[in-house]
């Protein structure tokens, strides 16, 4: 255990003990530890818990607890370090701008990414308002991001030190506004690091596990909460390769996704073919549409309700960057430039495999894919229905 405090400087220049900084606290280890440091360091922190969802209706349990354990246990980190901490009921407004969101994706047939929408909405949209109405100055989260100022002086966000940590592919949509009152205290810190600090400071909390699955779908299945949304995404269908032949039947477009090889309900079309993969989904028709893995490689994309953090105009494109497509991958080089029509469109250096419609297309800096540049919504492309 390391007996090092850290003294974070959020940059204010005024007293700590008058500067006062919200804290989201999710009850897990990353949050806690956030604010405890803060606290530690001198400032008025106040710790603010999300009530987001059912936690009973989500796990489908009777008596299961509605608070769950993570309200609690961030209740115990701030009554154990001896700042407020509030509880603030968000069900109705993350069920319309999260839950809603995520059933409506996968019913059109696309892969959606929730945390990026409760960033986007509750998080740094209705808790932000929150936070500045209690006269904060900041609000702080435990997000893995660093942000700093940029040679024009204005705040930007870069990748974490822990590239395997690193959040910041969730946290593209984050407007330059809003960036002017945000910090991200442990973007120089590892996970390890982190749970050092939890234990020097006497969190009970610093060895809980992460969370693995979404948030509101606790036991990892998805397709239930679509099915109970929307039913009709759990409608039957054909299983239908590129060139029109029919090769199986299906139980609802939610149990496939885009690159998908494994678990479609069909082998190759004979002994000497070549693996099939899910190369897109046809909601309307309600189809899904197989072919060789070939079919899969994405020259370009367009992208919707893009955000812009560059230097430049992005107007002013091509610009060249690096991109990201899933959070698990590398970056790749691609250039981005706004077009005529106003979408704008993303040009990959390389084909890429598993585009998704309803994923993020997320750019970094082509120098060295350090600073975030925003990024934007991955669009469905006009498809030529299979003959």
């Amino acid at each position: 255990m390391t007996d090092k405090a850290l003294d974070i400087d959020l940059g204010f220049d005024k007293p700590r003990g008058e500067t006062r900084i919200v804290v989201a606290m999710s009850g897990g280890v990353d949050s806690s530890v956030t604010a405890a440091l803060l606290h530690e360091a001198g400032y008025d922190v106040v710790g603010m818990t999300l009530q987001l969802y059912d936690h009973g209706m989500a796990l489908a349990k009777k008596g299961a607890c509605c608070a769950g354990q993570d309200i609690y246990d961030a209740r115990m980190v701030a009554e154990n370090c001896g700042f407020p901490h509030y509880v603030l009921d968000y069900e109705s407004r993350f069920r319309e701008q999260v839950i809603d969101d995520f059933a409506d994706a996968y019913a059109r047939g696309e892969t959606p990414i929730p945390c990026v929408r409760c960033n986007q909405t509750v998080k740094f949209t209705d808790l932000l308002q929150t936070a500045r109405d209690l006269d904060a100055d900041a609000l702080a989260t435990g997000h893995y991001v660093k942000r700093a100022t940029d040679p024009q002086g204005r705040p930007a966000l870069f990748r974490a030190t822990d590239d395997g940590k690193d959040q910041s592919y969730f946290l593209f949509a984050t407007t330059r506004d809003q960036l002017d009152f945000l910090r991200f205290p442990l973007g120089d810190l590892d996970k390890a690091e982190t749970r050092r600090q939890g234990l020097r400071l006497g969190l009970t909390i610093a060895d809980k596990p992460d969370s693995q699955d979404i948030c509101f779908v606790p036991d990892g299945d998805y397709a239930k909460i679509v099915r109970k949304l929307r039913p009709e995404s759990a409608d039957a269908g054909d299983i239908v390769h590129l060139d029109g032949t029919v090769l199986g039947r299906h139980q609802g477009i939610i149990h496939y996704t885009i690159g998908q090889r494994r678990g479609i309900g069909i082998g190759g079309r004979d002994q000497s073919s070549d693996p099939l993969y899910v190369i897109r989904l046809d909601p309307d028709a309600c189809r899904v549409v197989v072919g060789p893995k070939s079919a899969l490689a994405t020259p370009d994309i367009n992208l919707t309700d893009v955000n812009w953090l560059g230097v430049d105009r992005l107007s002013d494109g091509p610009h060249p960057v690096q991109v990201k497509i899933r959070n698990t991958m590398a970056p790749v080089r691609a250039s981005v430039e706004a077009t005529a029509l106003g979408d704008v469109a993303v040009r990959f250096a390389e084909p890429q495999h598993g585009v998704s419609p309803g994923q993020a297309c997320v750019f970094y800096a082509a120098e060295d894919g350090t600073r975030l540049l925003g990024g934007g919504w991955i669009a469905r492309k006009a498809e030529r229905a299979a003959a």
